[in-house]
């Protein structure tokens, strides 16, 4: 496996375990991506999650209407104002997802071993004998034997919130099922998933294109999340779509992979994405059990290699109603981190789980802890290794500047870019320091007016493990001499002063831009 001693070499004391955590300004290196939501959409509920460690808001609209989400944005920007916050913003499309269609919201039982059928015809009533769906191909796309699954909201797992069906017949465009397991269905919409099954609809549909012209395109959305990528073109098709929306042609595609058909065409998708999201609910299900931390593993490693942001979902939903994880799903954070990941996604656990600010200030201390034993030196050596001789210039400059800082035991890297792309690629040598990446913003015009790059390059750092953003100000050139980025560096080492990253005495890693030069040098601070 590639992340199997990603652990410290020397063993640790145990009772050290015991002493407490050292706060620190930053909660973890890693990120934490929350799903705001009922539970978490006004601005104090916000502002708290801000403060306890999110830094990128996901807006799921595989449910509520374009007016809801908005107001639940312009909360965010309030509680962006009043915590002083940097937070990005990622639509989550809907894609091909199945939906269970419940409008009278009436409490579903299934019983095991008894039928229900599940029907097209959408003007039908749900109950324990059939299930509406959205979708009406399905009884072409299954045959006897196949199995279902369909949960609330996303597959909790649990034997009583989600039901397994086995296909027993098809009846015209009516399936019909032998229910596996009793379960309990409550709400107005559950969402169904065929195991390995090819569902014949397209990734992005008209309706994810009227929500992202509508909604993406005017509020600038940091990232889209592409849910059910299953090809690489699926990303090429989005990505020419934002395109011809001028607001959001900078914006960064995820592609989430959540079955068999996205795993393997795993490669050519993460060429074509700027990022991935496992969506590890859904593929749980298409996976045995056995495998699961087999794809994990293998997809984060090729993730950090090409140097991509990689998201794990799922990892604490016994916190959807519960005040402490469990023990496996403490383990299950921890090992996310080893194996690579830069982002935590929580989905109903911050939507409309009962404790979302403690759900992320937990996963942050357990990230927190987790980076402390990542063993960065084999990682930096396979880094180093994988991406062969020669190195491009400005990836021989980020992990110069990586491992001159490790060896002076700095305590900070800060990194001037516009574009974010060198500060992204020192990030991806895990510095065991925080990364500053200083934002120097460039001046365009569209012919009509001038405007300012920048805000869009610093929120979208914020998904990447290890990088913190700031803006500089845009009178101060990122390729300017001397006295302009000495100006520009003290704005930056005050603010690493101010947030306690930086003390007197200690020892700093400056990447920067000298005119056509790029520059790596290290400066020790006085009192």
């Amino acid at each position: 496996m590639h992340s199997t001693n990603l652990l410290l070499e020397e063993p640790i004391r145990m009772v050290s375990i015991l002493e407490p955590s050292k706060p620190n300004f930053f909660p973890a290196m890693t990120k934490i991506v929350g799903t705001l939501g009922p539970k978490s959409r006004s601005v104090e509920a916000i502002s708290a999650c801000l403060k306890a460690g999110m830094s990128v808001a996901r807006f799921d609209f595989s449910w509520g209407d374009a007016a809801y989400h908005q107001e639940t944005l312009e909360n965010l920007k309030l509680a962006i104002k009043a915590t002083k916050k940097l937070c990005a913003v990622m639509l989550d499309t809907v894609g091909p997802e199945l939906q269970v269609v419940n409008k009278s919201e009436v409490t579903i039982s299934l019983e095991e071993n008894e039928s229900v059928v599940l029907t097209p015809h959408q003007g039908q009533e749900a109950s324990s004998k059939l299930l509406p769906i959205n979708f009406s191909g399905l009884a072409k796309a299954l045959k006897p034997g196949d199995t279902i699954f369909v949960g609330q909201y996303l597959f909790t797992g649990s034997e009583t919130t989600s039901v397994w069906l086995e296909v027993s017949e098809v009846q015209g465009d009516d399936v019909v099922c032998v229910i596996k397991n009793s379960a309990t269905l409550a709400g107005s919409l559950f969402t169904l998933h065929c195991s390995q099954i090819h569902i014949d609809l397209p990734t992005l549909s008209d309706e994810d294109k009227d929500v992202i012209k509508k909604w993406g395109a005017p509020n600038k959305i940091d990232f889209l999340s592409l849910s059910y990528t299953r090809h690489a073109e699926d990303v090429r098709q989005a990505r020419e779509y934002l395109s011809k929306l001028g607001d959001l042609s900078q914006t960064l595609i995820f592609a989430k992979i959540e079955n068999v058909e996205g795993l393997n065409h795993f490669d050519e998708i993460l060429e074509e994405a700027d990022g991935i999201i496992l969506s590890r609910g859904n593929l749980g299900i298409d996976l045995p059990p056995e495998k699961v931390f087999l794809f994990q593993k293998s997809a984060l490693h090729k993730c950090n290699m090409a140097g991509k942001p990689a998201v794990v979902t799922r990892v604490v939903d016994s916190m959807t109603d519960n005040l402490r994880p469990t023990r496996a799903e403490a383990t299950d954070v921890a090992n996310a981190v080893l194996d690579g990941s830069d982002a935590i996604l929580l989905g109903a656990e911050t939507l409309r789980g009962l404790y979302p600010v403690e759900t992320i200030s937990t996963v942050g201390r357990i990230c927190a802890e987790a980076e402390k034993v990542f063993n960065q030196d084999l990682y930096f050596k396979r880094t180093v290794k994988y991406v062969g001789e020669p190195m491009t210039h400005l990836e021989s400059i980020a992990s110069s500047a990586v491992r001159a800082a490790i060896k002076v035991k700095a305590s900070v890297i800060i990194c001037f870019t516009s574009s974010g792309r060198a500060a992204r690629l020192i990030a991806k040598y895990r510095p065991t320091m925080p990364v500053l990446s200083v934002v120097i913003p460039r001046l365009k015009t569209n012919q009509l007016k001038w405007s300012f790059t920048g805000a869009f390059e610093a929120r979208q750092s914020l998904i990447v493990r290890g990088l913190f953003p700031m803006l500089a100000d845009p009178r101060h050139p990122a390729e300017s001499t001397s006295t302009t980025n000495e100006s520009v560096l003290k704005v930056a080492l005050d603010h690493g002063k101010v947030s306690g990253v930086i003390k007197s005495h200690d020892r700093v890693v400056v990447c920067q831009k000298v005119g056509d030069s790029s520059v790596v040098k290290i400066i020790e601070l006085d009192d």
